[in-house]
């Protein structure tokens, strides 16, 4: 009898034989271990995170929330309230003005890479994007310099869950109170000496005399450096393993840098770090021949989605070429990422200077061992080494 368990290591190692099945046999699927339905097909995905009002993020967006969040942030609220939080947001991401962070991110980039000259093998993850991601959101944030390697450990810890209990763990919690106690201490100074960052502008963003208050501006700030540092962190190991693993496309993108964009989108859909998010039904919905119930939870598997050959035809095919418009590497509908832009940017400017420094490496590894997280998907190590 075929079963799907999202906090399985075994489905985390490689959960695309799993998803076809489900594409193609259940695709509308009760999971009993996880306690929700599972939507695998692209159709039915973005169906789903359009209709925001049949389902719900209000209760919480990741498969294993955590205490406090469910209805507080951009991310698990529905609109009236969802819009409001995400146009203030949006107005201080704006007067950020990204593009002025791009020789900033460069520089970074090219700082981190440097001490990678002398290495013939490496682990990616330790050794550069976890600096990378780290520095680049302390400078947009405005974080204190010195305290990256904490932060950065607490916030893969909140994205985690226990794969035996499948709920958060008590280290899990305790990271995540230790974050917000972290932020309120930078939102205190900021607010008494505000500068040109992210987290001065959320405090002070104002729209028609509407302004976050002062536990909307801690959840949006703590939201941002555990998806800032896990999310695009993730995103760029498996872009990294995407390009390891497939020579001939890592060979074309050191070739032409402007190729970095299309690839970028490609390992997106391929093998995004973002695999699953949960959402909470308001009424009854009959689904292939299955009817779901007010009150279930049901997981957008949004990995499953973007290798559903419904849309994207040879979807197992890594092909940087492919420009797969409407990947739902940022998930979709009203709860699309706001962090795209930056995303996107970074990840273009780390790996045109990686390459500059290490334009030919490979997998090490045969079997990678993969973060504990039923939301996320990424290796805890990528050790890479130079090829001829």
């Amino acid at each position: 009898m075929f079963s799907f368990d999202p906090y399985s290591p075994v489905i985390d190692a490689d959960p695309f034989p799993a998803y076809k099945v489900l594409r193609d046999e259940h695709p509308c699927f009760w999971s009993p271990e996880a306690q929700m339905w599972i939507l695998s097909r692209y159709a039915d995905i973005v169906s789903a995170g359009q209709d925001w009002q049949t389902y719900s993020s209000a209760k919480g967006n990741l498969m294993t929330e955590l205490p406090g969040r469910a209805g507080a942030t951009l991310g698990t609220t529905d609109p009236p309230r969802h819009d409001r939080l995400r146009g203030l947001i949006q107005h201080a991401f704006m007067k950020r003005n990204l593009e002025a962070l791009a020789e900033p991110i460069r520089e970074i980039a090219r700082a981190t890479a440097l001490p990678l000259a002398g290495l013939q093998r490496f682990d990616f993850i330790d050794h550069f994007s976890s600096k990378f991601t780290v520095r680049v959101l302390f400078a947009a944030l405005g974080l204190p310099m010195g305290d990256e390697a904490r932060v950065r450990e607490k916030a893969v810890l909140m994205v985690q869950s226990d794969p035996v209990t499948r709920a958060k763990a008590p280290q899990h919690i305790a990271a995540y109170q230790w974050m917000q106690d972290y932020a309120a201490t930078v939102i205190a100074e900021r607010r008494q000496n505000p500068v040109n960052d992210l987290i001065s502008h959320f405090s002070t963003a104002e729209i028609d005399g509407d302004r976050l208050d002062e536990r909307e501006v801690l959840l949006t700030t703590t939201t941002l450096i555990m998806a800032g540092i896990e999310s695009l962190g993730g995103f760029m190991s498996m872009f990294a393993l995407n390009l390891a693993d497939h020579a001939d496309a890592r060979a074309e993108v050191v070739a032409d840098p402007s190729l970095l964009k299309e690839a970028i989108e490609e390992s997106l859909r391929y093998n995004t770090s973002a695999q699953r998010f949960k959402r909470c039904l308001q009424k009854d919905v009959t689904l292939h021949g299955q009817t779901m119930k007010a009150g279930d939870f049901v997981c957008l598997a949004y990995g499953s989605g973007n290798r559903d050959e419904r849309q994207f035809p040879d979807p197992d095919r890594y092909d940087i070429r492919r420009k797969p418009r409407g990947h739902l590497g940022f998930g979709g509908g009203v709860h699309a990422c706001l962090g795209t832009a930056i995303a996107r940017l970074a990840v273009n400017i780390a790996f045109d200077e990686f390459h500059k420094v290490v334009p030919a490496y490979r997998r090490v590894q045969e079997h990678l061992a993969w973060m504990p997280s039923s939301t996320f998907r990424s290796p805890i190590r990528l050790e890479l080494e130079r090829a001829a």
